[in-house]
């Protein structure tokens, strides 16, 4: 949901837990960003002498903080703050997995990275024809993407692979807990979309993982 100029300072009401425009509408939504946080200062230790893998840790804590503003204030531009981060995290990713994964050049990684937006425009309309999904269906395309390298790195790097197919799974547990928070929010009026901050914080912070083990295993190939 990507809302309109005039839509900027409207109160946005998307998920089980808020019952009104409050600034303390969604607490548990809020908190639960917590584990964005926590999942960067957790892995940045291990990151010394990874620049880019700092970045992508720098870029966790910030996810925390743009969906914490989102949960708090709900309104357009604050979607905006919410949702950047995200996709931020996402290209980068997908920059330093053709760049470390598959050894491409930075010429050849700019044309997959420009080739992600018809790769979403192509399985987007897919995955909202799934019943249930609705705006989830937004994310989708993501850990489909990630599943495809896993699958095309097998042979070549069996250790990243399976940590990408561990991510993919984790991230479509995570969206289908984003999904399902309207549809049962009359059985569990706290909803589930914490549960889409918690395992997508693990999930990134999973991938951060990933690409360290691959950094090591490389460096320590060198030597």
């Amino acid at each position: 949901m990507t809302p309109g100029g005039g839509e900027m300072f409207e109160p946005i009401d998307g998920y089980c837990e808020r019952l009104d425009p409050g600034l303390w509408a969604e607490p548990v939504n809020f908190l639960t960003n917590v584990a964005f946080m926590f999942a960067a200062i957790w892995i940045w230790p291990g990151l010394r002498g990874m620049i880019w893998g700092q970045v992508l840790a720098v870029n966790l804590f910030v996810i925390g903080l743009g969906s914490a503003l989102f949960h708090s204030v709900a309104q357009g531009w604050a979607a905006i703050a919410d949702v950047v981060p995200i996709l931020t995290y996402v290209l980068i990713y997908i920059a330093l997995s053709h760049r470390e994964y598959w050894g491409h050049s930075w010429r050849r990684t700019a044309v997959f990275l420009v080739l992600f937006v018809p790769f979403v425009a192509a399985t987007l309309p897919l995955f909202q024809m799934v019943s249930g999904l609705g705006s989830s269906a937004t994310y989708a395309p993501v850990p489909l993407l990630i599943l495809l390298h896993a699958i095309l790195l097998r042979r070549q790097l069996p250790q990243v692979a399976r940590g990408l197919a561990i991510g993919a799974g984790i991230l479509c547990l995570s969206i289908l807990m984003r999904a399902i928070d309207e549809p049962l929010c009359h059985v569990w009026p706290l909803g589930t979309h914490f549960m889409w901050h918690i395992l997508n914080a693990v999930m990134l912070m999973h991938m951060i993982a990933v690409y360290r083990a691959h950094m090591l295993a490389a460096t320590r190939a060198e030597r």
